[in-house]
């Protein structure tokens, strides 16, 4: 098993690269559009000073790996370092086709091939680019801001710079771009299905747990108490059924839900990932 894992980590991560090369060297490199993140910065040093893309990205993105290994592992650097070295040696040794100098289609078709590769790269557990351990680093040390504020400061910043740098058009561009690539990232990770957690307290616990069960998909029922009023008065006994589902499936299991009681309570919240298959599991919970 572990030696499948990692087949399929390095196929993932060798996947990632290819199609991150093929985004810069295809479709940006024959513009002035650049990403954001590491990656961006690396490319408008290139544009400013001549450097080599390939040299550049590696040597910026090492010192945000020396720093994200004491709180992301061993493991985590040296998959993280290979897997940056592996991206400059694609971009200075494998040739990929210039697909198009339109703007437009170099700067949405950029930011898609960048995200697949810097998708498929952390599914493998690698990464291509070193902001969000900086932004991760970052929130821990000023608690006031998430890990995305700094993410946003970051590219904020490094397309105010490219303003200057590259001009207005090549600057919005590069904004469409590193969106483009934000949203693939996130299909990659999460995809079409991605899943999302319902919580329903109800009188009628019993009979949603059935109906939730019998479409296949595994439910965890606390027994806890409702209350109401300022002073929290405890009422009668309530069953709490949460489950999670596709958002695909969602609109259909609600209206399910509402049909079998209609005054009961329901919480949606976003989940990433889950593992696991259909497992019934009771626990107790009061409050």
């Amino acid at each position: 098993m572990k030696l499948k894992r990692h087949i399929e980590s390095f196929i993932l991560v060798i996947s990632g690269i290819l199609s991150a090369g093929m985004g810069i060297k295809g479709f940006l490199l024959s513009t002035k559009f650049i990403d954001g993140g590491v990656t961006g910065m690396s490319m408008l040093l290139a544009k400013i000073t001549g450097a080599s893309l390939s040299i550049l990205i590696f040597f910026i993105n090492m010192p945000f790996l020396i720093l994200g290994y004491r709180q992301l592992g061993t493991s985590f650097a040296i998959r993280g370092t290979l897997a940056i070295a592996g991206l400059s040696l694609c971009l200075a040794f494998v040739n990929f086709p210039e697909v198009t100098h339109d703007k437009g289609l170099a700067s949405v078709f950029g930011g898609i091939f960048l995200g697949i590769g810097a998708g498929l790269a952390i599914r493998g557990g690698a990464v291509l680019d070193g902001t969000e351990i900086v932004a991760l680093l970052v929130s821990k040390k000023m608690q006031i801001l998430k890990v995305s504020d700094v993410t946003l400061i970051f590219n904020i910043t490094l397309f105010s710079v490219a303003v200057f740098y590259l001009g207005v058009e090549p600057a919005l561009y590069s904004i469409i771009t590193y969106l483009g690539a934000s949203k693939m990232i996130d299909f990659v990770l999460n995809g079409i299905e991605q899943y999302t957690g319902i919580t329903v307290v109800s009188a009628k616990g019993d009979a949603i747990r059935k109906a939730i069960t019998k479409r296949g998909r595994g439910v965890t029922v606390y027994e806890g108490k409702s209350g109401y009023g300022k002073d929290g008065h405890i009422n009668a006994p309530r069953d709490i059924v949460f489950t999670v589902a596709t958002r695909l499936e969602i609109p259909s299991i609600k209206q399910e839900i509402l049909d079998i009681d209609p005054a009961a309570f329901i919480v949606q919240q976003s989940i990433d990932d889950t593992t696991g298959g259909l497992v019934k599991r009771k626990s107790k919970f009061k409050g």
